[in-house]
């Protein structure tokens, strides 16, 4: 075997992809264009660079995310290994220091001897064997060269940043430390709010400037990652149900649980930076800073970064990939990552590290292993081919991706549901993995 197979992309679905594939013996040519040239929200040439939120979300096993990190786990994942030694205190949360992490990955892949890295953008889709894991960022030239060959029925939507606060700027005496029902310890910082407070907050969002997309664009926001102003606009208390809900959030002060609350999440393990929780934002940076520093606690806040808003690139998935992650119309190359189809962290990880594996076997001239529909990464596999295109929509891991079976079917009780599911899936991917490993 002299093939070597080219990834397009070193995020975490890029960097996962490579890390599979070189573990199992396959040379990998792995293409990054940073730091040469830059996206919209990349700061770095760092590999794995996170440019949103610190958090890779729930541990717990009970949840969607926290079962697909236990099936990366499983699976020896590079990125799962890079969040271990670069933790910061999040509650029942993954968070991270994401320089630590970003470097950490940098690292292993660097010295690894089946991977070359080439600082260099890729503007087209080679005839090798290949991964495009370009992500939500895809540059232009791809962008074309991708559509060219699915014939425009691409989609994209925005995503939204939300802002980092430095955490000497923060007024300690109106805020307090707590965790959503106490899990997880006194990892964040609540700033209530009276109803007053809120009311006041409230309208100067609704009135505040906008980022105003490029005309020729569509916008899609995506449900999971929407902007705090989009999700005000849809009702007055949309926000205290969602990322400003006070339910599990006593103040130790009081013993009451305020009107709403804006919860700060840890950046980095010095605690010097604070990330404003489900606080998206398209907001200009003007706007930003007023209209934030009306919340107690922030009244003197310095922004490290405001959020932002960028253009997310995905195919339309159910389309154009086949279940091995091939498209259609070009089966030497594979798709991981957002591009795919999937939202978030983890999610394109997952996509990347069967990417890696199934390009692994096709480079051995061997055929794909599929991967059961009832583990985590099957359950995303399912929901981007299987999906009806005309309404597809990227999705996080959850529990409503998996297949309903005559076991689940009978179970009343959710919980208790999510457990027999979780059990099936870790099984599952147990069996899936000895049979890849063994090949």
């Amino acid at each position: 075997m002299s093939e070597k197979l080219i990834v397009i992309g070193a995020g975490l679905a890029g960097s996962e992809a490579a890390w599979q594939a070189a573990k199992r013996g396959i040379k990998v040519l792995l293409y990054e264009m940073r730091p040469e040239k830059l996206t919209e929200a990349h700061r770095t040439g760092l590999l794995g660079e996170l440019v949103c939120s610190n958090s890779l979300r729930s541990s717990d096993v009970s949840s969607g995310p926290g079962l697909l990190k236990k099936e990366l786990s499983m699976a020896g994942s590079l990125i799962m290994e890079a969040s271990g030694v670069s933790l910061v205190p999040a509650g029942s949360a993954l968070a991270v220091d994401r320089d630590l992490f970003a470097k950490y990955i940098t690292g292993r892949l660097s010295e690894d001897p089946n991977v070359e890295i080439i600082r260099q953008e890729c503007t087209g889709l080679p005839d090798a064997t290949a991964i495009l894991a370009t992500g939500p960022l895809t540059s232009e030239p791809m962008t074309r060269a991708l559509s060219d060959l699915i014939g425009g029925d691409y989609l994209y939507f925005y995503d939204a940043i939300a802002p980092i606060i430095d955490a000497e700027s923060i007024d300690y005496d109106k805020v307090y430390r707590a965790s959503r029902y106490g899990k997880g310890g006194d990892d964040y910082l609540n700033c209530p709010m009276t109803k007053e407070e809120y009311e006041a907050f409230y309208n100067a969002l609704m009135e505040a400037d906008r980022v105003t997309p490029r005309g020729f664009e569509q916008q899609r926001v995506f449900e999971g990652c929407m902007p705090i102003e989009v999700m005000a606009s849809r009702g007055v208390d949309t926000p205290r149900f969602g990322p400003m809900k006070p339910v599990g959030l006593p103040d130790p002060r009081t013993g009451k649980e305020p009107y709403a609350v804006l919860q700060l999440r840890a950046e980095n393990r010095d605690f010097t930076a604070y990330n404003m929780v489900g606080f998206q934002t398209r907001l200009k940076w003007p706007e930003q800073k007023r209209v934030f520093s009306m919340i107690p606690g922030l009244e003197h806040a310095e922004f490290l970064r405001y959020g932002s808003l960028h253009r997310n690139t995905f195919i339309n998935s159910p389309l154009f990939l086949n279940r091995d992650l091939t498209l259609k119309k070009k089966t030497n190359i594979f798709i991981a990552g957002q591009v795919s189809g999937v939202e978030g962290y983890i999610e394109s990880t997952a996509m990347g590290l069967i990417a890696g594996i199934n390009a692994s076997f096709a480079l051995k001239g061997m055929s794909a292993i599929e991967v059961p529909s009832t583990t985590s990464h099957g359950a995303l596999i399912r929901h981007i081919t299987e999906s009806e295109s005309k309404h597809f929509q990227p999705s996080n891991i959850n529990f409503g991706l998996f297949p309903v079976t005559e076991e689940t079917l009978k179970i009343r009780d959710k919980k208790k549901k999510r457990q027999v599911i979780a059990e099936r899936a870790i099984k599952d991917w147990d069996e899936y993995l000895k049979k890849i490993n063994g090949s």
